[in-house]
């Protein structure tokens, strides 16, 4: 059973909101993000909520001021998370704004309306409409190169009668590598430094490529019985 918050922990936390609640905030706004989406953020060093006795997070006002700012220099500008971190960090959850963002730090990236990602993934219409409904693609108006290689892939495999929502237990395994590594970086999480959150986020990088690796070890050695 997990032990109760004590009366200081519940004072601290006062004013602070929960996942649900900072979602409940959120997603009229950014309808593709998720409780996932927000620990893998945190993972980046783009947030750092504090945590109750039982291990809850709790976000600040300045927390979900970060992540909306993160959200929308995404959405709009195509930055990455790590140049987004160092803004953040530079400018304060205050002054950081997606709006005042230096178009210096702005990048071009190729975009595309769902009609040009489809001609340019040779897919049909549909395959997108599929790939969204089974949470593999978020529903945008536009879509960068990352959504291009994966309607590829998706195309290939739908091809061999592979459908969207066959796959939507690899995004899940995904989601649950994600929970592992988060739980790998635990204390360094816990700490609101932010060297601590720059080392997260290397650990974090780091974490996911050996398990790419494993990932790629089973395929091939699943491939192999399969060979006559």
């Amino acid at each position: 059973m997990t032990p109760a918050a004590s009366p200081r922990g519940r004072s601290s936390a006062a004013g602070y909101l929960s996942i649900g609640q900072v979602l409940a905030r959120l997603t009229p706004e950014f309808p593709s993000l998720t409780s996932s989406k927000l620990r893998f953020l945190e993972v980046q060093g783009i947030v750092t909520p504090m945590r109750t006795e039982s291990g809850y997070r709790k976000f600040s006002s300045a927390d979900v001021a970060r992540v909306r700012t993160a959200l929308t220099l995404q959405r709009d500008h195509y930055l990455p998370l790590a140049r987004i971190r160092e803004y953040l960090d530079e400018h304060g959850a205050d002054g950081a704004s997606a709006a005042a963002v230096p178009t210096s730090i702005v990048q071009t990236v190729r975009r595309y309306r769902r009609d040009e990602l489809t001609k340019a993934a040779d897919a049909k219409p549909s395959l997108l409409g599929d790939a969204v409904s089974a949470g593999l693609l978020p529903a945008a108006e536009t879509y960068d190169e990352r959504a291009l290689a994966m309607l590829r892939s998706l195309a290939a495999l739908d091809a061999h009668g592979i459908q969207p929502r066959h796959l939507r237990g690899v995004r899940q395994a995904v989601e649950r590598e994600m929970a592992l590594i988060e739980s790998a970086l635990a204390p360094l999480l816990r700490r609101t430094d932010s060297g601590a959150r720059g080392r997260a986020g290397e650990i974090a990088g780091e974490l996911s490529r050996r398990v790419d690796e494993l990932r790629a070890g089973f395929v091939q050695a699943a491939l192999e019985r399969l060979a006559p």
